[in-house]
């Protein structure tokens, strides 16, 4: 029968059950060759020839396939319909190649969809392998190791402690390294608003800002001061007011287009506050499952069937007033038809979430939302009125505007509205009946709770003048009726993985497939934290940017990186060479790896010190030196690395002067620098910053005693606050509290590595209140200590189906999993099939799980039958007399260390 090879074993399991027993599916496991990680695996000077390996993994897979296609030539390669999958199929037919006798028939067929209808037509419209789409992927294979196999040693050797470059990954950690720089160089600016509170003569209330003052119209900036808040305070207080006209307006809201993998991911972290990679780890599962079409797209456009499907369900859950004349149509925007494919969106579109039939909880909540952004994007548009109503005193020297917006039909927005990075501030309030020409009253204490609870909050009140009161950034006339509001302009936000792949998506760095990897290995490599759902570069990753940037700003350049990627495009549109691409590339790159050769560290880091001088010494408040040293007063400040790859400011008078803080501070915090407490037992006793954050040190490091004591600042406390008595407490610790009541051995409390703790002996038992290891009495410990002891494992959760007895002894169980329920016996555990419930499970099929699941994983094997008992006594035997022997073996001899393992 023909031979059918996919990427994954689910959706082996899945495309098998649609071809029937005419079919054999067989999983690679994902790519089977890949190039060595060392250096010459692509060869520059001889056309930049490729040296593939085999991975140790794959081999058992490509033998399986192999001995397949002993039995039938018949080979059909159905990997995923895009450039990776059109590799991944290239790659398995140049290793097959051996197996293959002449007159082989080799087919490769894709599907948008795992389900029978998508696979079945697929089969019936086989084609060969699309050489373009394979050449776009040696580029880019090629690309990514020539950057990261040269640029990455260059980083080595001048940069202690950076781990590694990329071509898209370094431009991707430029991003948030710029957006940081930005931050930290904003300047907030204060501005202010004027608000009154206005009733109609019927007494109904509606709320009013200030847009004009002294017939002039206010421009942001225009009320820049508290002076100035409160003359335009006194202006509106003042004057009687008249509704000068009010305009209402349609408007209408069209709905978003379907997802796309960038647009999938921004949305899932937005909404449901999943990474790109745990987005895209929970769509490929339900893509095997047959639920989605495929998820690596950057197309928006849904096949026609799937239009019509999506209408029918409109109307059949919605009614036809949420169902437009005709389908909506979305242009796509990929940047190669090719490699474009149909939109994210549900195989079934009657299958809505409540109807689906799955355990795990990720998968349902991103299957909820393709659904509802599908379903969307085929309904009616949102109807609403927005209605604008002008106010303005009689000499036209004040004038107040009011807006206002009513939903008349909820449309698409029934089903889904899309999420917000930022607050966009789309103004959303009632209006009552207001009427051209009418009085427009000011309200009497509208702002009296609002004044309050700015009090509450603490601070200091704006001064007023007469007339008025203020609050801590609030100003009102004596009646509350008219209110002025500070505000200050606020930095650019940090990124968050959303609207990074967002802003790459719009300078055209990078592809769908890549977002996600690119994300997770800058985290990886510590160049930058996620904090918050927040994006925050750490110093090594800011040191690494500045590097590239001075040393190589073409290739972290945005421009570059986009037009190389539209070259790329071109390629797998056969309109390029991919070894013409590649080199052009290396001609001026390597040229650029030659120019640092001579390159030393210190001229580096004096570089990179100059580069990052504003950030690094901002000015000081005296306006004195900023780089000169605030511990002895005669060094200078300068940039240093550790070994370890970290990087802090430092004085050139080492060792003298051990003055060191870090790169940067927490929130935009000045870092402390070095201050001596006091004196206990005629040692200064000195707060200092260091690499890994403050510490109390007790005397100064000299030749005889290079390592003074010290003591790192618990979590929780506020170094700048630290006094003299808790620093002394500290470099005491571990305190002694007594000898243990049962054994008399020592009992003592102290704070480590993972946090505060009580001690006996060997016995370790955690606190919780760090305050607490300087007070905790023996009574108190005795309790910690054998609450520790007493204190097992969680409770084991119970099964949900008891099965029976294994014939080889021991229960089968049911048991509820994260990734689903699961059979386990002994030590084996065997996942459920997606098609079968826990309600519906055999003692057979359980058995036939197990003995699968035993088969690929031997070790976890529990116990073999009992028949087998006699014949394992003399192996007993034999093992009683192999560890008699070791225990005569002489202590030193046992006890040598294995060999490190190779890097």
């Amino acid at each position: 029968m023909p031979v059918v090879v996919v990427e994954s074993p689910a959706k082996a399991k899945t495309i098998e059950k649609y071809l029937g027993g005419d079919y054999r599916v067989l999983a690679s496991f994902g790519h089977v060759r890949d190039l060595p990680p060392k250096d010459g695996s692509v060869d520059p000077d001889h056309e930049f020839d490729m040296k593939w390996e085999v991975a140790a993994d794959s081999r058992k897979h490509l033998k399986a396939i192999k001995d397949a296609l002993k039995d039938d030539q018949n080979l059909i390669l159905a990997t995923d319909p895009d450039r990776e999958g059109e590799a991944i199929s290239w790659h398995l037919l140049e290793a097959l190649a051996p197996a293959l006798k002449k007159g082989a028939e080799v087919n490769r067929v894709t599907f948008n969809a795992i389900t029978k209808a998508a696979v079945t037509e697929a089969m019936a419209r086989p084609r060969q392998i699309d050489q373009p789409l394979v050449d776009a992927y040696l580029a880019r294979r090629a690309l990514d190791y020539l950057v990261g196999f040269k640029l990455s040693p260059v980083l080595w050797r001048k940069l202690p402690g950076a781990k590694s470059a990329g071509r898209v990954q370094s431009v991707c950690l430029r991003l948030i390294v710029d957006r940081e720089m930005e931050i930290e160089a904003f300047k907030a600016r204060e501005y202010w608003s004027v608000h009154a509170r206005l009733a109609t003569p019927g007494g109904d209330e509606y709320d009013a800002t200030l847009v004009s003052l002294a017939g002039k119209r206010l421009e942001r900036f225009d009320l820049a001061t508290a002076e100035q808040a409160a003359m335009a305070v006194s202006a509106v207080a003042s004057r009687e007011l008249k509704v000068a006209s009010v305009a209402a307006k349609p408007a209408s809201r069209n709905p978003w287009p379907p997802f796309m993998t960038s647009t999938l991911q921004q949305e899932a972290s937005r909404k449901l506050g999943m990474g790109a990679k745990a987005c895209m780890s929970a769509a490929q599962r339900l893509y095997e499952a047959g639920l989605i079409t495929y998820m690596r797209t950057d197309g928006i456009d849904m096949a026609p069937e799937a239009v019509m499907a999506a209408r029918d369900a409109i109307k059949a859950k919605f009614g036809e007033n949420y169902l437009p004349k005709s389908p909506r149509m979305y242009k796509n925007k990929a940047k190669n038809a090719q490699e474009a494919h149909e939109c994210i969106r549900p195989t079934d579109m009657m299958m809505s979430t409540d109807r689906l039939k799955l355990n795990a909880d990720d998968q349902r909540k991103l299957y909820d939302l393709i659904w509802k952004r599908t379903i969307a994007s085929q309904m009616e548009a949102a109807r609403m009125e927005r209605t604008t109503v002008e106010i303005a005193s009689p000499d036209n020297q004040v004038g107040l505007r009011a807006t206002g917006q009513v939903m008349l039909f909820d449309g698409f927005l029934r089903v889904y509205d899309q999420g917000r990075d930022d607050d966009e501030g789309e103004d959303s309030a009632r209006l009552p009946v207001i009427a051209e020409g009418e009085a427009a009253r000011l309200v009497a204490k509208s702002f009296e709770a609002e004044m309050a609870k700015a009090r509450e909050k603490g601070g200091e009140a704006i001064s007023a003048p007469a007339g008025q009161r203020g609050a801590p950034g609030m100003l009102a006339d004596d009646g509350a009726r008219v209110a002025a509001r500070q505000h200050f302009t606020q930095a650019p936000p940090r990124y968050t993985e959303a609207t990074l792949v967002k802003r790459m998506e719009e300078l055209g760095i990078g592809r769908p497939s890549t977002y996600a990897s690119i994300v997770t290995t800058i985290q990886d490599r510590e160049y930058v934290l996620k904090d918050k759902n927040r994006l925050i570069p750490e110093d090594k990753g800011r040191l690494v940017t500045i590097f590239l940037l001075k040393y190589f700003p073409r290739y972290v350049s945005y421009d570059f990186t986009a037009d190389l990627e539209n070259e790329l495009d071109e390629i797998s549109a056969g309109d390029r060479l991919w070894r013409e691409v590649l080199g052009r590339f290396w001609k001026d790159f390597s040229k650029a790896l030659e120019g640092t050769s001579e390159l030393r560290i210190t001229e580096v880091l004096d570089a990179i010190d100059e580069a990052l001088a504003p950030h690094l010494y901002p000015p000081r408040a005296d306006g004195g030196d900023p780089r000169e040293c605030p511990l002895c007063g005669q060094g200078r400040l300068n940039l240093k690395t550790a070994r370890s790859g970290g990087a802090f400011i430092g004085c050139t008078n080492y060792p003298k002067c051990r003055y060191t803080r870090p790169l940067s501070a927490p929130d935009g915090e000045q870092p402390l620098g070095d201050r001596v407490l006091g004196e206990d037992a005629g040692d200064p006793i000195s707060l200092k910053t260091g690499r890994f954050g403050p510490y109390v040190q007790r005397g100064e490091a000299t030749e005889e005693n290079p390592k003074p004591p010290r003591a790192s600042i618990p979590k929780g406390w506020d170094a700048a606050a630290l006094e003299l008595e808790k620093a002394v407490q500290l470099l005491a610790l571990p305190r002694p509290i007594g000898p243990h009541p049962e054994d008399g051995v020592l009992v003592e409390a102290g704070i480590g590595r993972f946090g505060p703790y009580v001690k006996h002996g060997s016995k370790y038992a955690n606190i919780a209140d760090v305050d607490e290891v300087f007070t905790i009495g023996m009574n108190r410990a005795v309790e910690v200590l054998a609450s520790k002891q007493t204190r097992g494992r969680a409770a084991a959760a119970a099964p949900l189906r008891e099965m029976g007895d294994h014939p080889d002894g021991g229960a089968i169980q049911v048991m509820s999993g994260r990734y689903g329920p699961y059979v386990k016996w002994e030590k084996v555990n065997a996942t459920l099939p997606r098609d079968v419930t826990p309600e519906d499970l055999t003692l057979d099929q359980a058995l036939e799980l197990i003995t699968a699941k035993a088969a690929k994983s031997p070790k976890k094997a529990a116990k073999k039958p009992a028949a087998k008992k006699a014949a394992a006594k003399p192996a007993a035997a034999k093992t009683a007399k192999a560890k008699a022997k070791a225990k005569a073996k002489p202590a030193a001899k046992a006890a040598k260390p294995k060999a490190a393992p190779k890097e």
